[in-house]
């Protein structure tokens, strides 16, 4: 019998959890993640931890196209959907279906967010997409621009990059206003995405702190019939090697 076909319309049937985070640069979402992967690892939980954009696969050529500035709107796309699908099946599905939490620093709603603001199809993007599975809970930290842009240039950061300031869709020639004008879009398109994909809102202007509290309550209240897969527990290394990407000689 053949396993069934998972699309993102409906939940997956695995005994893990995928729990989300999305929001824009300088909301702090990345902050509130890997607190409460700590957190989960102190509670004993298998957590396994993965990040938009980070798949070996793509990597050379994705810093390749955006050191030359050759990235057209759809090739930027397809090579985030490649990375994704890398991952989804490499990083994701295994210890979901070991009965482990995964957790994602950016999913899918961050192609819809940014691939519609850069003029490709939102109904294009989706379909793309319908490989993914549907995450257990999606966090959306909301921040208002400017708080954004001083979290992020009252940091380590002198300036912003060039595509993360939308810098290739000629909004403006000064990269800060670049960046408030291509954030500010996406913010909206995130906002629409509130009801139609059930994020759950956190307030990002809140004291880190105060966030984390509010987000353990969630997830604890969650996982409160959570059963983790009897035999994973201390066996993270072994199970991962077998998914490690061969290295080009």
């Amino acid at each position: 019998m053949s396993p069934p076909v998972l699309t993102f319309d409906q939940p997956h049937p695995f005994p893990g959890k995928l729990i989300i985070v999305e929001g824009l640069d300088g909301s702090g979402k990345s902050t509130q993640l890997q607190l409460l992967q700590k957190w989960l690892d102190s509670k004993g939980y298998n957590v396994f931890f993965t990040e938009w954009n980070s798949s070996e696969l793509v990597r050379e050529t994705t810093r390749r196209g955006k050191k030359s500035k050759a990235l057209t709107p759809t090739t930027f796309s397809l090579l985030h959907a490649t990375d994704f699908a890398n991952r989804l099946y490499h990083d994701i599905l295994p210890p979901l279906k070991a009965g482990m939490l995964v957790l994602a620093d950016r999913y899918v709603y961050t192609a819809f967010s940014r691939d519609a603001v850069r003029g490709v199809s939102p109904m294009w993007v989706r379909k793309l997409y319908n490989f993914a599975i549907r995450p257990d809970m999606a966090f959306y930290f909301k921040v208002p621009i400017e708080v954004a842009i001083d979290r992020l240039l009252g940091g380590t950061r002198a300036q912003f990059k060039y595509y993360e300031a939308g810098m290739d869709m000629g909004l403006s020639q000064d990269i800060t206003e670049s960046f408030r004008i291509f954030q500010s879009r996406i913010l909206a398109e995130y906002d629409k995405m509130v009801s139609e994909y059930g994020f759950i809102t956190m307030d990002a202007t809140k004291d880190i702190e105060e966030q984390q509290n509010d987000m353990r309550q969630l997830v604890s209240k969650a996982l409160e019939n959570y059963r983790p897969k009897r035999g994973t527990h201390g066996k993270r290394a072994l199970f991962w090697r077998r998914f490690d990407l061969p290295k080009s000689e």
